[in-house]
């Protein structure tokens, strides 16, 4: 029963006449029992055309009729199933050539696809449901012939990174950054035409290669795309926070679902962004994204996953204004004002001559700004508000957890690194179960999914962060005990570097899904050659010779990636960026948690830098490191190659500049 389900997505359509089951054993048995195929409806709870989709059709009698009669009907969340997901939208893809959500897919009973859609309104859907159900009755050697073609197609599709590429060097990675860079759009900032995503991952591999190379061109392509995004609409101007994409390359009309993995990524860059050049723009954006995550997403310690792009069925309702309502809620003259300053227009910039709230320049009053601002936030209150998705997924969490742990040391907030530390502690004790990691809750229960790849390498990154941050063994201990997991059961035994994306005694699908490239979030491959690099600099010597040659060899693989597609490679470009130089190691012998020293060495690290700090010996980067003539010290190292330890804020400034 849907109404049972931990996902919020799958309990949207309890109430439908269509008989939706959750994918389990059960549903398959049923399918071959009544010899029918299985129609897999697969979305997740912020997307507009999954609701357009279930109104049309789902919520339709005839359509049910004809559903419930030929098929059995399971719904997936792919939030909550992303080995599912993975698997049929590579079927998708394959034969349509694109892919998305709402997915739609016509299974044989043991689950392998024979033909996939996305979005269908009801006239067509109620011909395909017809036309796929007499196929089956009438032809089914054809069925069973294409569906076997293409479960062998999607086999060996999924063999993981190709070998043959030349070995990680910082010449590859240059490479990459060049090829990124030619592919810039310098008049609106970021890269491609509409519809157009906030490219995160690239973004902070920019970053991480300006810090290595001293090259000014990545540097000025992050400021311009960072500038664009948090000026345009797709930047809750309010309230703070980003939506998913925008439907323009211009950054102005937003598609309005707020994901938890986007402002996730986005903090960690705005932050990163602000450590380097100070500037308050990225800074205020890093503070204002930071606090959206921490109002808007935060349920009992934990980050709920979304909220929706639609409000009472209506696409950006909440958050779109017309001249005529500016003027209501603030007065003529501020109205008039704000209009002006939040490109507010008559014509409108979305629908209905709505207009979406821009901040194309900085205002000419500040104080009048903010006093604007927050008229028109309590006003916004008092509007319908979008639903929100309650279900926690480990490895946005984790995303959570170390952004909000490194905007706290770059914007001086201790209350953020609070509420990253009561995260971690939170899943742990809900998402851990006897001894393995759960994929996912709801309202405090933990779902029957096991975790995948990423899950366990984003949350034990999370935890190696807070481990710098504290010197605790509690955070990593847990964060080993994750790397051990997943090295036992998803790196693949015959081919060193290579991972897979489900664990080898998850649910066996029609194929074991490896998918390298990086998308809107990083791939579970990358992810994990980040969190490996850090275990090998922060974990006992043992223990880091393990995690440092299988850094060294999931890095390795990805070479070819990132020579033929460096725009799918972000994050491995990131991670190898901070291979390239060592990564960057601050070791701060001090006598006190409060230490200036130490403070400064968190707030000026740049991106992928490893800090800690403490009395001598009490951490492996620690080990023989004293404090300098009674003073505290800097030990700063790239790799194996360290500069004299340094015992002032100036110097360690110094030594922290990029690495020509």
């Amino acid at each position: 029963m849907l109404a049972e389900a931990t996902s919020p997505y799958l309990r949207q359509h309890a109430d439908n006449p269509v008989h939706w089951k959750q994918w389990t054993a059960d549903a398959l048995a049923e399918a071959a029992d009544r010899d029918v195929p299985i129609l897999l409806s697969v979305g997740y709870a912020a997307c507009h055309w999954c609701h357009v989709m279930a109104h049309e059709s789902f919520e339709d009698a005839e359509v049910a009729a004809a559903a419930n009669r030929d098929f059995v009907c399971i719904k997936v969340d792919r939030e909550e199933r992303p080995d599912l997901d993975a698997v049929y939208m590579n079927a998708t893809v394959a034969l349509t050539g694109q892919g998305g959500w709402p997915m739609t897919c016509f299974l044989t009973p043991d689950g392998r696809p024979f033909f996939c859609g996305t979005y269908y309104p009801k006239p067509s859907f109620l011909q395909l449901l017809s036309a796929v159900a007499e196929t089956w009755r009438s032809r089914r050697a054809e069925v069973e012939q294409t569906s076997d073609h293409i479960a062998g197609e999607l086999r060996s599709m999924a063999s993981g990174l190709p070998g043959g590429g030349p070995a990680l060097a910082p010449a590859v990675c240059d490479g990459a950054v060049e090829a990124v860079l030619r592919d810039e759009d310098t008049v609106n900032g970021g890269f491609g035409g509409a519809p157009k995503f906030p490219p995160s991952a690239l973004l902070e591999a920019l970053l991480r290669n300006y810090e290595r190379t001293g090259s000014q061109m990545p540097v000025a392509t992050v400021a311009r795309a960072c500038e664009a995004m948090a000026r345009g609409g797709i930047y809750d101007q309010l309230s703070g926070g980003f939506a998913r994409y925008s439907v323009d390359s211009s950054w102005v009309v937003p598609h309005f679902e707020k994901m938890l993995y986007d402002n996730a990524q986005l903090l960690r860059v705005y932050s990163h962004l602000a450590r380097r050049t100070g500037d308050p723009l990225a800074r205020r954006v890093a503070d204002e994204t930071a606090r959206f995550l921490l109002d808007d997403l935060r349920r009992d310690a934990m980050f709920v996953s979304s909220l929706d792009a639609d409000t009472a069925g209506v696409e950006g309702l909440t958050y779109v204004w017309t001249p005529a309502q500016l003027a209501e809620v603030l007065g003529e003259d501020d109205g008039h004002w704000a209009a002006t300053v939040l490109g507010v227009t008559p014509e409108g910039t979305f629908e209905r001559g709505a207009s979406v709230l821009q901040l194309r320049s900085a205002p000419d009053d500040a104080d009048r700004y903010e006093r604007v601002r927050a008229g028109l936030r309590a006003a916004r209150r008092g509007r319908p508000q979008p639903p929100r998705d309650d279900k926690v997924v480990t490895a946005w969490n984790g995303m959570a957890i170390t952004a909000l742990a490194e905007a706290a040391f770059t914007l001086g907030r201790p209350e953020y690194f609070s509420a990253a530390s009561e995260c971690a502690r939170a899943l742990l004790d809900l998402h851990l179960v006897d001894g393995r990691l759960r994929r996912s809750s709801l309202g405090g229960v933990v779902g029957s999914s096991m975790a995948i790849l990423e899950d366990h390498a984003a949350l034990a990154t999370a935890l190696l962060t807070l481990h710098q941050a504290t010197g605790s063994a509690e955070w990593l201990d847990a964060a080993l005990r994750l790397l051990d997991v997943a090295l036992d059961h998803f790196a693949d035994p015959d081919e060193a570097g290579r991972w897979y994306d489900v664990a080898d005694d998850a649910e066996q699908l029609v194929l074991r899904p490896s998918d390298p490239t990086d998308g809107a979030t990083p791939s579970g491959a990358s992810l994990i050659a980040e969190a490996l690099q850090l275990a090998a600099h922060l974990a006992p010597e043992g223990p880091a010779a393990r995690y440092g040659t299988a850094a060294d060899a999931t890095l390795s693989s990805a070479t070819v990636l990132l020579t033929r597609a460096p725009r799918s490679a972000g994050h491995w470009l990131a991670v190898a960026e901070a291979a390239a130089r060592g990564p960057i190691q601050i070791a701060v012998a001090c006598e006190r948690p409060d230490s200036e020293l130490l403070a400064a060495a968190r707030a000026l690290a740049p991106g992928g830098a490893i800090v800690v700090g403490g009395a001598t010996d009490s951490s492996e980067l620690l080990r023989d490191r004293p404090r300098v003539r009674d003073s505290d010290a800097a030990y700063v190292c790239r790799g194996r190659v360290c500069d004299l330890p340094v015992t002032t804020v100036e110097e360690l400034a110094a030594a922290l500049g990029p690495s020509v």
